[in-house]
């Protein structure tokens, strides 16, 4: 989208754009939109239900939900500024979030598929970066017995 706005409309964003070139756009959008749908949106509130511990789970889904809110806030007031400065290049900075996003779960997010949520507190021990910060729990005397 970026790359057709920038082509089309230009730097200043006053230049008309042609009727292919915005129905492109449209489409774009709306598989931008589908995307989301199905992958980067359902996560912000799938994952953490899966990654927290037991115990600390409500605790880390009220912070998930407040910070996933607040943040939604954010974007959706700095967008029309930013379009309206950046022009096209809005598109790009998106983008390249997603891309940042993107590797950043891949290294940072552990497997969850199979695993307990009982026994999530040993994926976090066993995981190649969080094994720094986590330390391994001990049984429980209940749980001895």
């Amino acid at each position: 989208m970026a790359w057709i706005m920038g082509a089309q409309v230009g730097k200043s964003g006053d230049a008309p754009m042609a009727r292919p070139y915005g129905v492109a756009i449209l489409v774009f959008t709306c598989m931008h939109a589908a995307g989301f749908g199905w992958s980067w949106g359902p996560l912000g509130w799938v994952v953490p239900g899966e990654i927290f511990p037991v115990d600390i789970r409500s605790a880390g889904q009220a912070m998930n939900v407040s910070i996933g809110l607040g943040l939604t806030f954010v974007q959706t007031q700095s967008f029309l500024p930013m379009l309206c400065s950046f022009k096209y290049a809005t598109f790009a900075y998106y983008a390249g979030w997603v891309a940042v996003m993107t590797v950043f779960i891949a290294l940072f997010l552990p497997e969850t598929k199979g695993v307990p949520l009982e026994s999530m507190g040993t994926v976090w021990v066993k995981h190649w970066y969080w094994k720094r910060f986590v330390q391994p729990q001990a049984k429980s005397a209940d749980a001895l017995t």
